[in-house]
């Protein structure tokens, strides 16, 4: 399963060129320019490039409360150099900090470096718990056993519970293509999760796809 990045910028060239090359080094990005946008968004993100000045708005002024809605690594982008600056957005929340102009490299590097951080990260969700650097789940404590495909598949539905996934989206995020022929695979990793895993719920939403209930 590919980590998500949310991308937070109000330079819109900016933020369509970084998305075209952060998927083109293999990550699902997620784009946003619209301050209203950003709490809907963060819930699905691994990681977020914050723009430290956002339509006029200090962006680490709203960090501590996009940071409640999830806990992910932060890196802010900004033309302020000051250091003084930097020790205010590492003090609000933020992982990490690289000043505009900057090199892709560079910024590539250090999102693998905050990636890695997520290796010690635990998913719950009701009596389950996945281990994603491990690969390791368990229900009520006792280990389950999946295939790479079941566990990539439910490790996307359980990092957003509630949020409905079209079949196309989960054909994307967890098989790594746009394009299948036929989604039916889809189908038969739910009912092999389901039967798995009695005690979580995932529903179908008739026409669209499926969600882990809330």
């Amino acid at each position: 399963m590919r980590p998500t990045l949310l991308i937070v910028e109000d330079d819109l060239e900016l933020a369509n060129d970084l998305m075209n090359f952060l998927q083109s080094q293999g990550y699902s990005c997620e784009s946003c320019n619209y301050l209203e946008k950003v709490n809907k968004l963060w819930k699905n993100a691994d990681l977020v490039i914050l723009d430290r000045q956002f339509f006029g708005v200090d962006t680490i002024d709203k960090l501590p409360e996009w940071l409640a809605v999830k806990a992910v690594p932060v890196l802010i982008l900004t033309a302020k150099v000051d250091v003084n600056e930097r020790v205010a957005g590492l003090d609000a929340g933020a992982k990490d900090y690289i000043t505009k102009p900057f090199s892709y490299n560079e910024l590539l590097a250090r999102i693998r470096a905050n990636l890695r951080s997520l290796s010690q990260l635990e998913w719950s969700y009701r009596s389950l718990k996945l281990f994603p650097a491990q690969r390791k789940a368990l229900w009520d404590e006792m280990p389950l056993i999946l295939t790479k495909t079941e566990f990539d598949l439910l490790a996307l539905l359980v990092r957003a519970p509630g949020r409905v996934y079209t079949r196309d989206e989960l054909l994307n995020e967890v098989w790594g293509y746009q394009y299948y022929p036929t989604t039916r695979t889809v189908d038969t990793h739910i009912l092999q999760l389901r039967k798995k895993i009695p005690g979580i719920t995932i529903e179908s939403v008739r026409g669209v796809g499926y969600r882990l209930c809330a």
